[in-house]
């Protein structure tokens, strides 16, 4: 209960807030505006509060699309907006009190002249830090519209890494990994296929998806798996389950349904020549030297994940086999903190997916932020412990926010050398 209070009060504090930096921008326009403004913005204000309150009880896949990626884009920036409008007012509410407790500890004559209250000849700091306040709001849902026309702007990214174990034959390996499709959440077949095209012209050896095909049901991939269908490789095609696979995140009629829903998942699996791997290993041999690819159903070390993968089951048999080399599928990057990297450390190469880099943040030259990095310590790209590395991919798909802002979605190409 303390919990949502706080958080009640800081959604009418950012609204409180909100609201008058609006009205203050349009102190100087004439009282007809100003009322037309003020109404214009207290309804889409209505309309967003709404939508999102009742965003568990619609079902969003049968709204059409544009009008769901543009209301979507639009909440999540108005409201996000809201709350960069909330961070700067409440910091000029700290400079306040401390010009307050200022002048309250120090002679009159002395605070009026240490601390003054306008920039220069020009606004006050509190009109500055309004105005500051509705462009960063203004930035923050302009940005979120724009980031809708990212969502199938696929970026390759390229690894190479090297191991002194991996067998001869296997050097110069080119692996494609791809993530978190959520076909649910596409509405663009040539656009899809676009990003499947992008990945074959790669020449992949061997391709491996690492969960999350779909947000919720099965039905979702049935209308693409023509398209991916086309991902081949000489090695094969490998994928793995993640959370939204199971269906947990919906109610069913029965947990026959549920249950006949996730087997149509794992058949459609087949159904694209994708060789699914549940909880089991499987050895790639060339002449002598043979690797190992081991994949396990979600696992996640995060509350409210579940732990659906047992390494015990997909490494039995596996370490009496000797191979020398070995990869691992596994939708949450958790996972290898919490269980790889404590009790399977001949595991060599790990792949993730799941954070989605967020679909938002900042990836330029010496700088990567993303707000997941609070709650994933690694969430995206290549990371090394001692031997072991672990790569994240940032998703092929969306899922929530119609886009990526600053984060794009990624085929990743891993070469071993």
């Amino acid at each position: 209960m303390t919990r949502f209070l706080i958080f009640l009060g800081l959604i009418l504090l950012a609204e409180y807030y909100s609201y008058i930096v609006v009205r203050s921008a349009m102190r100087t326009l004439p009282q007809n505006a100003k009322t037309i403004m003020t109404v214009v913005y207290i309804l889409l204000t209505v309309i967003t509060w709404a939508g999102f309150l009742s965003f568990r009880f619609i079902d969003w896949a049968k709204v059409p699309h544009l009008i769901r990626n543009i209301y979507i884009a639009f909440t999540m920036g108005f409201l996000l907006g809201k709350v960069v409008i909330l961070i700067v007012m409440l910091g000029d509410e700290v400079r306040r009190f401390f010009v307050w407790m200022w002048s309250v500890f120090s002679k009159p004559a002395i605070a009026a002249t240490s601390i003054p209250e306008a920039t220069g000849t020009g606004i006050s700091r509190s009109i500055f830090l309004q105005r500051a306040a509705l462009l960063l709001g203004g930035t923050m849902l302009g940005g979120f519209m724009y980031g809708v026309k990212n969502r199938y702007n696929y970026r390759v990214r390229r690894v190479q890494i090297a191991f002194k174990n991996l067998p001869a034959a296997f050097r110069g390996m080119k692996i494609v990994q791809i993530s978190d499709v959520h076909s649910g959440s596409f509405d663009s077949h040539h656009a899809v296929q676009k990003g499947v095209e992008k990945i074959m012209e790669e020449k992949p050896d061997i391709i491996f998806f690492t969960g999350d095909l779909v947000n919720n049901k099965a039905d979702e991939i049935q209308p693409y798996t023509d398209i991916f269908s086309k991902l081949t490789a000489p090695l094969g095609v490998y994928s793995t389950l993640g959370n939204h696979d199971y269906g947990d995140y919906v109610q069913w009629p029965t947990a026959e349904a549920k249950a006949q829903n996730l087997q149509w998942l794992k058949e459609t699996h087949g159904k694209m020549g994708w060789r699914l791997l549940m909880n089991e290993h499987v050895v790639l041999e060339k002449g002598e030297d043979k690797i190992a690819i081991v994949g396990i159903e979600n696992w996640g070390a995060k509350a409210g994940f579940p732990k659906y993968g047992k390494m015990s089951d997909a490494f039995a048999g596996l370490r009496e086999k000797n191979i020398p080399f070995k990869m691992l599928l596994s939708h949450d990057p958790s996972h290898w903190d919490a269980e790889v990297r404590k009790d399977y450390t001949d595991i060599d190469l790990t792949f993730a997916g799941h954070t989605h880099g967020m679909q938002l943040g900042v990836e330029i030259p010496g700088l990567k932020w993303s707000p997941v990095q609070y709650m994933y310590k690694k969430w995206a790209g290549l990371y090394q412990e001692d031997d072991q590395y672990l790569y994240v991919n940032r998703g092929f798909g969306f899922l929530g926010y119609p886009g990526r802002l600053g984060i794009l979605p990624e085929i990743t190409v891993v070469e071993l050398v």
